[in-house]
């Protein structure tokens, strides 16, 4: 779907979802990135590639699954309704059947960080299930969207739930926070000996934190904070230059650039259809 993970998606063209859009509440900038409506109405979804996205999708559904896996096609037994899954230095591929509905937010890490309440190191490259959180709240929350036709009631079910449980969730180390802000905002080339030395704690420690808040270790997020910039200076077309964007985001050279598009997108960054994007779930 058409949330902030969608900024990092291929689709097949045709696909036409119906999506609808919430704003973010000003109480929950920073802490979640997106929430939306998403229904299918007919057309399935086959090939489509989520390629490292900075977010933790919760998608809540009301029909058919979702077929999702990392780093290969996914197959019938790959098959998620309602679930969260942490942030994953890789890319995933997901189908459907053509009759999926769902609502998804998109949080930022700190964001799921307090919302979830867990280690982010649990759910990091991992598809876990409503069942697998046993979150009876959660569970709550479904049956009530689901028994809910107006989407605009939807949407304010969730809004209500999603403040009651950042307002009592655990608070984010500050800085961890601030130096997770400065990664992202230096497009992932700050060196992280230097955000060690910063925050005056070893590089093991810095590691250790990150992957209890934000789910991966700083150098893999890193690494997918310059692949984002590397999507979003394509996605502006200002250049079609690889080497150009390359250099400019930091990458010693185009093989550089090239076998990150391996890692993060299965393809090489001219196989990657960046201009057209479509909704596409988590």
């Amino acid at each position: 779907m058409d949330g902030e993970a969608g900024k990092n998606s291929t689709v097949p063209a045709g696909y036409a979802p119906e999506f609808r859009r919430r704003a973010v509440r000003a109480e929950h900038r920073g802490l979640v990135a997106s929430i939306v409506g998403y229904r299918e109405t007919g057309t399935g979804l086959s090939g489509a590639v989520e390629m490292a996205p900075l977010v933790v999708p919760l998608v809540i559904s009301f029909a058919d699954p979702f077929e999702i896996a990392f780093g290969r096609a996914p197959s019938a037994d790959d098959r998620y309704g309602s679930f969260t899954s942490g942030l994953h230095p890789g890319f995933v591929t997901i189908g459907s059947k053509g009759s999926a509905e769902c609502i998804q937010v998109d949080f930022t890490p700190i964001g799921a960080f307090r919302f979830f309440a867990l280690p982010m190191r649990a759910i990091a490259s991992r598809m876990v299930t409503l069942d697998d959180l046993s979150d009876g709240g959660l569970r709550d929350l479904r049956l009530r969207l689901a028994d809910e036709p107006d989407w605009e009631r939807r949407f304010d079910l969730v809004e209500g739930f999603l403040s009651a449980r950042l307002a009592r969730g655990p608070q984010p180390d500050q800085a961890v926070a601030h130096a997770y802000g400065q990664i992202l905002s230096s497009g992932g080339t700050m060196r992280i000996g230097d955000v060690a030395r910063r925050l005056d704690w070893s590089r093991k420690h810095l590691n250790q934190r990150f992957r209890e808040e934000i789910g991966l270790g700083p150098k893999a997020v890193a690494r997918m904070a310059r692949f984002n910039r590397v999507l979003a200076l394509a996605r502006a077309g200002a250049s079609r230059d690889w080497a150009d964007i390359a250099a400019a985001c930091g990458y010693a050279d185009q093989a550089h650039l090239v076998r990150e598009f391996r890692d993060f997108a299965g393809a090489s960054p001219t196989a990657v259809a960046l201009p057209a994007r479509a909704p596409v779930v988590a």
